[in-house]
């Protein structure tokens, strides 16, 4: 097993809970969540992050929306919207509002059939009370799994017929079959248990391995598709949350949130080169009704 240490962060910007990284083939996004802000990555490494839109409730993750730049579909507040280029939201749902306790979203992704996936939460991270919700091209949001704790990920596999879901809170990581052609989910399976931190942000390379940030223990772990650890990658801050890969470089989020004494790099962002290279991340394809 391969261990690599990271020895800086390049870039100004400290985030309070920073995830949702994707590169999208053009560029890198991600979020600060519990700011709402959308953040773009500069070419130069060194220049801080730029801000896309800023919402006044919490942004969980972003997939681009094919063929119309600029505009995204996010997981946010209490349910999923699509985001103009000049911050303008258009609500899909809100099927977290009147909840039994506060609930927001969480992370979410595109799978390769252009499906938006998204998770949710409790403020409190109350047990059981989050669910994953599916977006359908005409814009329909149906709740497909419940009895989630903190939902991360999900990440898919580059055929779209494997998913890999994290329940941080219970340190696993399951996988589901995917129908590609209706969205249905077949049973879970464990893939991965996390003993010693929490699973958080995925995503798989072109050789089907799963890089997972593992919160707590300022590490990112390679596993192989058959659930062994392949390798492990450190950091100096201790909660990674979220990752992605750029062809060869690993991009890393991490957070400050909830640490009583952050350390100079908490909430900073990393980068490594890696000998696995990774694809963009899917885009969500819309019907021509959905606006």
């Amino acid at each position: 097993m391969t261990t690599v240490v990271f020895d800086e962060a390049l870039r100004p910007d400290r985030l309070e809970l920073g995830e949702g990284i994707r590169w999208t083939g053009s560029g890198i996004v991600l979020v600060d969540i519990l700011t709402g802000r959308l953040l773009a990555a500069p070419e130069e490494p060194t220049a801080p992050l730029k801000e896309l839109v800023r919402l006044s409730v919490p942004l969980g993750a972003v997939a681009p929306v094919a063929d119309r730049p600029g505009t995204w579909i996010a997981a946010a507040g209490t349910g999923i919207c699509l985001l103009t280029p000049d911050g303008t939201q258009s609500w899909l749902a809100r099927p977290e509002d009147g909840a039994p306790s506060p609930l927001r979203m969480n992370d979410a992704a595109a799978d390769p059939s252009g499906r938006f996936w998204a998770g949710s939460m409790a403020y409190d991270a109350d047990e059981g009370a989050g669910s994953l919700y599916r977006v359908d091209h005409d814009g329909t949001v149906t709740r497909v799994l419940d009895g989630i704790t903190v939902p991360n990920g999900p990440a898919f596999t580059a055929d779209g017929t494997t998913m890999y879901l994290a329940d941080s809170a219970r340190g696993i990581v399951r996988r589901f079959l995917v129908d590609a052609a209706t969205g249905e989910l077949g049973p879970p399976e464990p893939f991965v248990t996390v003993d010693d931190g929490s699973p958080d942000g995925m995503t798989v390379d072109v050789e089907g391995a799963v890089w997972i940030a593992v919160w707590g223990t300022g590490t990112v772990r390679r596993y192989l598709p058959d659930g062994r650890l392949d390798r492990t990658l450190r950091l100096p801050a201790s909660q990674p949350a979220g990752v992605c890969l750029r062809e060869d470089v690993l991009h890393v989020t991490t957070a400050r949130v909830g640490l009583t004494a952050p350390g100079p790099l908490d909430g900073a962002l990393f980068t490594a080169r890696v000998d696995v290279p990774g694809a963009p991340a899917a885009a969500y394809r819309s019907s021509p009704e959905v606006s």
